[in-house]
């Protein structure tokens, strides 16, 4: 039997951009079930050098879901049940902090949530799960991608804390100075709790975000055009098309589990007794949780 993890399935989650990547191979689109719902659109699965991969445009094809309304648990079930195990999620963020400007790259490793109307968890009532969370992001991972990110001369710091606010609107300035003071570096509204529930789904994550323009705090904030900002959102699709193209042969071919243990994180995460588990919510968590389920 293979270890957990294995063999490497990588999954992107980010816009629409970001899967139109020379030498994609073997491309299908694929409605994946799920019982949390429906995921926010179909997958597209492909070959990229022979390594098997699964694109998901977080916000549906055509930026048809608000942050609020994604359905993360869906979403990261989906891809659990296509065989994923390791996730490169990009995104778009602004900057908190004046070192990092439009089109910087940002490998976070730490998160504040601040989101309060989302489902955080796929455990609940029937079936109680506690997982480690005090190092949100796989190791491994950002490893591969910060030197993927140095081959191919992407600017990026190595490192940083993403604020993830509820949205849709953007913040005020109060709260803007007030995450500065915080030492936040980034701040979004899609990463949370979508790197919880990878997590909890024993699935390896890599938050990248890509900075777009400067939070509100910045003196010059306001006079950012429009145009500018599609600018940049443009070109860091490009680039992150090329960190996709370049970190995948690093992923390629694993044949252990995580070394950072992403892969095992329910081990001794189940708190309810067997006896006690809820039939209805084991047959739900069926991909999340069947590796310890089943054991």
């Amino acid at each position: 039997m293979n270890a957990p993890g294995t063999p490497p399935v990588i999954g992107v989650i980010g816009g629409s951009g970001v899967y139109e990547i020379e030498g994609l191979s073997n491309t299908r689109w694929r409605k994946v079930d799920s019982p949390f719902g429906d995921p926010s659109d179909e997958m597209l699965f492909g070959d990229l050098d022979g390594q098997p991969m699964v694109f998901l445009p977080r916000h549906g094809r055509g930026h048809r879901i608000p942050p609020s309304e994604l359905n993360f648990r869906a979403n990261i079930d989906a891809l659990k049940r296509a065989g994923v195990t390791e996730i490169l999620s990009v995104s778009a963020v602004g900057s908190l902090k004046k070192e990092l400007p439009p089109g910087f790259f940002v490998i976070i490793d730490q998160f504040i949530d601040r989101t309060f109307a989302r489902q955080k968890s796929f455990f609940g009532t029937g079936l109680v799960a506690h997982i480690g969370f005090g190092h949100p992001a796989c190791g491994r991972l950002s490893d591969a991608v910060a030197q993927a990110l140095e081959e191919v001369s992407i600017p990026y710091q190595r490192g940083g804390t993403y604020l993830c606010m509820e949205g849709p609107q953007f913040s005020t300035l109060a709260e803007s100075n007030l995450y500065r003071s915080w030492d936040c570096d980034v701040i979004g509204m899609t990463n949370m709790p979508e790197a919880k529930l990878a997590r909890e789904a024993e699935i390896c994550y890599c938050p990248v975000a890509m900075v777009t323009d400067y939070d509100c705090w910045h003196p010059d904030h306001d006079h950012v055009t429009v145009e500018a900002i599609i600018a940049v959102l443009m070109s860091n699709a490009d680039k992150a098309r090329t960190l996709v193209r370049s970190v995948t042969p690093m992923l390629a071919g694993r044949a252990e589990s995580c070394a950072a243990g992403c892969h095992v994180a329910l081990t001794n995460a189940l708190i309810t007794a067997p006896e006690a588990r809820d039939p209805a919510m084991i047959a739900k968590l069926d991909a999340v949780a069947g590796r310890v389920l089943r054991s």
